[in-house]
């Protein structure tokens, strides 16, 4: 089966634009892989997502592949070009409503796709915390900030409470 019958969005994997260069792409391997290494990563499942990681990073760094995943890619789309850049990055990486809460809201790209903020902080914090300064989580800030705001109150909270015993 190829990569593109298994339904596997290679740029999705690695978080980037269709349209980024190879340096982008390495260093949005690389970050990623620092974070989903099995060695590193408290996870249970970060041997698959890191194989992913592998499999998607291995097409996309040589250009030959690279090339032939994008026009095998453009032809399984029924949109036109344009559209499937809007569709790519900017619907993607727009969260589904503002309106929601952080309870709530689902996010719509990488390795936690469909999950709430609310699962996210309660399984990797630190990938909220990078969510909230990177570029492509600027339509959760709102809803990030209340989230992280309420841990640093409960931590605030329970603080005084621990030094008494």
């Amino acid at each position: 089966m190829t990569i593109v019958a298994s339904g596997l969005d290679l740029y999705g994997i690695l978080q980037v634009d269709p349209r980024a260069e190879a340096g982008v792409i390495q260093a949005a391997y690389r970050a990623l892989a620092l974070r989903m290494h099995p060695d590193h990563s408290r996870n249970d499942n970060t041997a698959g997502a890191m194989a992913m990681l592998n499999r998607a990073y291995g097409v996309l760094r040589d250009p030959g592949q690279r090339s032939a995943y994008d026009q095998t890619r453009s032809s399984t789309t029924a949109l036109p070009i344009a559209d499937a850049r809007t569709s790519t990055v900017s619907e993607r990486l727009r969260p589904r409503s503002d309106d929601r809460g952080a309870e709530s809201m689902t996010v719509s790209f990488g390795r936690y796709q469909g999950w709430t903020l609310q699962q996210i902080s309660q399984q990797d914090p630190e990938y909220l915390e990078w969510l909230r300064r990177h570029s492509s989580g600027i339509g959760y800030r709102r809803q990030i900030d209340v989230i992280l705001d309420a841990k640093r109150t409960a931590a605030a909270v329970a603080a005084p409470n621990r030094r008494r015993r």
